[in-house]
């Protein structure tokens, strides 16, 4: 299995100073600072973004394997990860809504609950974060 690379550096304080993210590939190469994290409608990203991104790819492609296996391959598995922040002796990620659109010929409402809800709890990312204390799960049949 493959090993893959995320850097993180910091310069600063914590309100003052900036950062930046990128990834051993080179694809992802961004800045971030104390307002893009915790303020509105500030330019950047922040973590939390980041795993969001990554959990909606890692459950998409998780689901998608799902379905090929079931015989019902998908035209398309669009999903959501939105990430909630709480804060209690810190900030920490409190809530994942997960919500995904699949348009897969075949499939059935039924079939897409019980695939996607195994693509939940299996997918790496999910399994990394099992520590967050509530993951929700929104699955639509795209058209239906």
């Amino acid at each position: 299995m493959a090993n893959n690379t995320g850097t993180g550096v910091w310069e600063g304080g914590l309100k003052s100073g900036k950062g930046t993210v990128s990834t051993q590939s080179g694809t992802l190469d961004a800045r971030y600072s104390f307002g893009s994290r915790f303020e509105e409608d500030v330019t950047g990203t922040n973590p939390e973004e980041l795993v969001g991104a990554a959990h909606a790819g890692c459950f998409s492609m998780f689901l998608s394997s799902l379905l090929e296996g079931a015989g019902k391959t998908a035209t398309s598995v669009r999903t959501q990860a939105k990430v909630h922040l709480g804060q209690d002796n810190g900030p920490y990620i409190r809530k994942i809504d997960l919500t995904t659109e699949v348009e897969a010929p075949g499939l059935s409402n039924d079939e897409l609950q019980e695939l996607a809800q195994k693509a939940k709890e299996g997918c790496p990312i999910s399994r990394a974060l099992a520590s967050v204390p509530e993951m929700t799960l929104t699955a639509t049949l795209k058209g239906a």
